[in-house]
C-alpha cells in the first residue's frame, strides 16, 4: 500500500442527516489491518482521539516499517495506550513522540515501561548500526520519549479528558494489558495481543465483567487450535534433545524478551531432570536478557500463582543457562536462543547461516513468524532449499527445521470462549493475516447467526475506516443548592441552574454554587431601556390598553 493513500470508509451508507457526526465512533488501523506487524489504530468518538499501540513491521526496512502515521493529523491525538513491549506494538513510539506533531499523553503498565526501556535502547542501537537506512530515532530521542510515558496499574481506573481507562491482565508477556475505554457511556475493549492460557510464569487473560459495545480483538491464529501446553513442551524438549544428542547445534530464534523467558524456564527444568544433559551448554545471546531477568524478579507478584508461591526459591536464577558474548565461538553440541526471532539479521541470522548446511543441526521456530521474513519461509515445510546469505552467496538448507510455537496468542477456542462470555455488540478484528482473519470472521459470524445474536463483524484493511453509530446517553448530575437537588428528584418539575459540560460530563449547578464547583464566575446585569416617543401620551395609552389591559387605566397609574 502506498503511503499517500487516503482514508476510506468501510461499508457505511451516507449519513441521512438524522445523525450527528459526534455520535459516530470511527476506528482506523494504521497498521496490522489484515496483516501482522506495526500495530497502530486510531479510535475517534465525541471529539476524542485515542491511538492504540504504535509498532514496527519487522518484514520491512526503514520508514516502511512504520505505521501509516502520515494519514492522520497527529496533533489531534489525545492519548496513546501501549499494550506491551514487543517491537511490533511499541517500537515506533519514539518516532511518534519526537518526530511528528503528536502531543498527547502516553500510558502503559509499570512492567511494560521497565522492559520497554531495555528493548528500545537495544533496538535504537541496531537501527544506528545500519549504514543503508537512516535511523527512525536516536538514543537521545528515545530518552526524551520515555520521560513522557506514564504508568497505570492493573484494574486502576483513570480518567483523561473525559475518557475512562482500565487495564486488565492480557497474558502474552510480562506487563501486557488489555484496555477498557469508556467514552460518553460507550465501552470499547482493545485486547492487543492476549492469551487465555496459563503458562509457566503468566496467568491467562482476564475477562472483564462488562459487555463492551465494541471489542477490538487480535486474529493472529485464526481458526488454529493449539495443542495442550504439556504436549507442546514435550515436543519441544524432545526435539531439542534429539538434535544435541546427535552432536548437532540447536538454534532457537526468538525475540530478546517475552516467550523466550518461558523457554528458559522449560529448558532449565528439563536439564535438571536429565543430569546427563548438563555437559551440553545452553546459551542466550541477548545483550539485555540478564538485565531483563532483574525486572522479571521485581515484578514476580504480577505473575501466576506458581511463580508467586515459589519466589523465595528464585525461579529466575538459572544454573544451566549462560550468556554468549558477541565474539564468543560455540563448540557444539549446544542450544542457543538468539535474537531476532524473524531471522532477518543479527546473531540469529549469523548462526543460521553458519549451521544451516549441516544435517545434524536443527532450527526450532518457537515464535510467531511474520510474512516477508526468513522465519516465515522456513516455516513452510519444504518450501525453501537454499537461502541467500547476508553477503550475497547462496547456502543450502540441509538442517532440520521444526515449528513448535510458543507465541502466546489466543487460538480459535480461546477467542470463541472470550467472545461468547463478553457478548460484544460489535467485533473488529486486527493483527492477523488476511486469510486467517477471513476464516475467523466467517466462522464466528455463522455461529452468531445460529445463536440469534445481533453482532456486527468487521476486519478493516490498513487506512480503511469502520464507522459505528451510537445514540448519546446524556446523564446530568445535580450539584449544590438544596432546591435543585429536590427538584431533580421530583418527576416533571422545572429546574433552574447552570448546565455545565466538561470532559463529556454534564452538571446542573445551582446558581449560588457555580463558583464552588467550577472556575466560572457569575455576574448580574441591570439594564434600563429608554425609547424616544414623540406623539401624545393619550395615543400610547390607548394602544397599550387595547393590547394588555382589560379596562382603561388612568394616566397617573400608567406613569
Amino acid at each position: 500500500m502506498k503511503r499517500k493513500s487516503s482514508l476510506a470508509s468501510l461499508g457505511e451508507a451516507e449519513t441521512d442527516g438524522l445523525w450527528d457526526d459526534s455520535n459516530n465512533l470511527t476506528f482506523t488501523p494504521l497498521g496490522s489491518g489484515r496483516e501482522v506487524g506495526r500495530s497502530c489504530h486510531i479510535l475517534s468518538f465525541k471529539g476524542k482521539q485515542i491511538m492504540l499501540d504504535c509498532g514496527i513491521h519487522p518484514g520491512h526496512k526503514g520508514i516502511e516499517m512504520l505505521p501509516f502515521l502520515d494519514q492522520v493529523d497527529m496533533s489531534k491525538i489525545d492519548l496513546l495506550l501501549v499494550t506491551h513491549f514487543h517491537l511490533d506494538h511499541a517500537a515506533s513510539i519514539p518516532h511518534l513522540t519526537e518526530r511528528t506533531g503528536f502531543r498527547g499523553q502516553v500510558f502503559m503498565t509499570s512492567a511494560t515501561k521497565a522492559v520497554l526501556r531495555l528493548v528500545l535502547k537495544d533496538y535504537a542501537r541496531i537501527l544506528a548500526s545500519d549504514p543503508n537506512e537512516p535511523p527512525l530515532y536516536t538514543q537521545e530521542e528515545l530518552a526524551r520519549c520515555l520521560e513522557k510515558c506514564q504508568t497505570v496499574g492493573f484494574h486502576q481506573v483513570i480518567e483523561v479528558e473525559g475518557i475512562k481507562i482500565t487495564p486488565y491482565h492480557a497474558g502474552h508477556v510480562l506487563g501486557a494489558a488489555m484496555f477498557l475505554m469508556e467514552i460518553a457511556g460507550v465501552k470499547i475493549l482493545y485486547t492487543g495481543d492476549y492469551s487465555r492460557e496459563d503458562d509457566r510464569h503468566l496467568r491467562g487473560a482476564e475477562i472483564p465483567s462488562i459487555r463492551p459495545d465494541v471489542l477490538i480483538v487480535e486474529a493472529t491464529f485464526g481458526l488454529m487450535v493449539h495443542e495442550s501446553r504439556e504436549q507442546r513442551e514435550k515436543r519441544f524438549t524432545e526435539s531439542v534433545e534429539k538434535i544435541v544428542r546427535r552432536g548437532g547445534n540447536c538454534l532457537i530464534p526468538m525475540g530478546a524478551l517475552g516467550a523466550v523467558q518461558e523457554l528458559l524456564l522449560i529448558l532449565e527444568d528439563h536439564w535438571n531432570k536429565n543430569p546427563d544433559l548438563k555437559g551440553i551448554p545452553i546459551y542466550h545471546t541477548s545483550r539485555i536478557a540478564n538485565e531483563a531477568l532483574t525486572i522479571y524478579r521485581s515484578f514476580i507478584n504480577t505473575m501466576n500463582e506458581a511463580m508467586r508461591s515459589n519466589k523465595l526459591s528464585q525461579p529466575w536464577t538459572f544454573e544451566n543457562i549462560g550468556s554468549l558474548g558477541e565474539r564468543e565461538e560455540i563448540v557444539g553440541p549446544a542450544v542457543v536462543l538468539a535474537s531476532p526471532g524473524y531471522l532477518q539479521s543479527g546473531k540469529s541470522r549469523k548462526l543460521f547461516e553458519l549451521w544451516c548446511s549441516e544435517r545434524r543441526n536443527g532450527v526450532i521456530l518457537a515464535g510467531y513468524s511474520v510474512e516477508g521474513t526468513l522465519a516465515k519461509e522456513l516455516s513452510r515445510e519444504g518450501a525453501i532449499r537454499e537461502v541467500e546469505s547476508m553477503n550475497g552467496t547462496l547456502l543450502p538448507v540441509e538442517c532440520e527445521v521444526k515449528t513448535i510455537t510458543f507465541a502466546a496468542h489466543s487460538d480459535f477456542i480461546g477467542t470463541k470462549s472470550f467472545v461468547d462470555q463478553l457478548k460484544p455488540k460489535n467485533i473488529i478484528f486486527v493483527h492477523g493475516e488476511a486469510e486467517q482473519m477471513r476464516k475467523l470472521r466467517s466462522k464466528l459470524q455463522h455461529e452468531a447467526q445460529l445463536a440469534n445474536q445481533e453482532t456486527e463483524f468487521f476486519s478493516p484493511d490498513n487506512c480503511k475506516t469502520v464507522t459505528l453509530r451510537f445514540q448519546e446517553q446524556r446523564i446530568v448530575k445535580a450539584y449544590g443548592g438544596e432546591l435543585v437537588q429536590r427538584q431533580m428528584r421530583t418527576r416533571g418539575s422545572r429546574v433552574a441552574g447552570f448546565l455545565v459540560r466538561k470532559d463529556l460530563t454534564d452538571r446542573l449547578i445551582a446558581t449560588e454554587d457555580v463558583r464552588l464547583y467550577t472556575q466560572l464566575k457569575t455576574a448580574a446585569v441591570k439594564q434600563k431601556l429608554h425609547i424616544p416617543f414623540h406623539p401624545k401620551f393619550e395615543h400610547l395609552e390607548s394602544c397599550v390598553s387595547k393590547l394588555f389591559l382589560p379596562e382603561r387605566t388612568g394616566q397617573n397609574e400608567l406613569t
